[in-house]
């Protein structure tokens, strides 16, 4: 006998779960996103030909390193941030100041990183 769950999608859209469930979201979307971009490197290179120079136009654009360094770096710090709380669990009472912490070390690290990529992007080089 299985759970019975009547949650729409609207009120899954609505739940206010603050931080913890924002780090949440975006380390899935992280993960899912790179073993997407991973996948379809694989496969390009594979077929080669026309296919992978589509690919590797995608991956040269500017936009989309800045999409995909963001979600990197997201989850390797959030990573970081879930494996120190699993190692020192009387942490656990701290984890929304975790996350601040977390978020302090990622904002000045993707800003300089996004600065350089869209330096270097509109710049042509």
């Amino acid at each position: 006998m299985g759970l019975k769950r009547n949650v729409s999608l609207g009120t899954g859209l609505r739940y206010k779960g603050g931080g913890p469930m924002l780090v949440f979201v975006l380390h899935r979307i992280g993960g899912l996103g790179m073993a997407t971009f991973v996948t379809i490197h694989i496969l390009s290179s594979f077929f080669g030909g026309d296919i992978g120079q589509f690919a590797n136009k995608i991956y040269e654009n500017w936009v989309f390193q800045i999409f995909v360094f963001f979600f990197v770096l997201f989850h390797a710090i959030n990573g970081l941030r879930i494996t120190i709380l699993d190692l020192w669990p009387k942490l656990i009472p701290y984890q929304r100041e975790a996350i601040w912490i977390e978020w302090a070390v990622f904002l000045p690290i993707y800003a300089l990183a996004a600065f350089v990529i869209l330096r270097t992007g509109l710049a042509g080089g």
